[in-house]
């Protein structure tokens, strides 16, 4: 209920701009995981003699999934996300990629057409989950401090 104030709503508004700031903040630091992880994971599999492995989809999209997983759990978890929070992102970044594994394996998509559908079913994952905790996502994090003056996590400042 709208107040003549607008106060109500404008404090929506607020909640639902800190929520789509949260998810491209972690589509960033997904994007950083990849760029930053990827060469490493590359040079690693070069100098073990093991470059062929970069020729297995899977595996591939496992190693993308990962290095995406940890740019993002890091990232969430320098905001003051609890360790709940991350695993259900975390979880978010693998499952389409499992789920694309047995079209893949059936013949029905190509290997690129795997990697490319897991990395735009992700966004949709990851957006359920945050859903699943509106609330969490939806707060201001650069606001909660403690009385040392240090970031809160969400579950303390929730509890």
């Amino acid at each position: 209920m709208k107040t003549i104030s607008g106060a109500p709503a404008r404090a929506q508004d607020a909640s639902w701009r800190h929520f789509g700031r949260h998810y491209f903040e972690m589509v960033a630091a997904m994007l950083v995981g990849m760029a930053v992880l990827g060469p490493i994971w590359g040079l690693t599999l070069s100098l073990l003699g093991l470059s062929d492995l970069r020729n297995y989809s899977e595996l591939v999209a496992l190693v993308m999934a990962t290095n995406m997983t940890i740019g993002m759990s890091v990232w969430m978890r320098h905001r003051g996300h609890g360790w709940a929070s991350i695993g259900e992102m975390a979880v978010a970044m693998y499952v389409p990629f499992l789920v694309l594994f047995g079209p893949y394996w059936a013949g029905l998509i190509s290997g690129g057409t795997m990697l490319f559908a897991g990395h735009i079913l992700m966004l949709p994952c990851m957006f359920v989950v945050m859903l699943r905790r509106r609330d969490e996502y939806a707060q201001n994090h650069r606001r909660h401090r403690d009385h040392r003056g240090h970031r809160q996590r969400p579950s303390e400042r929730l509890a």
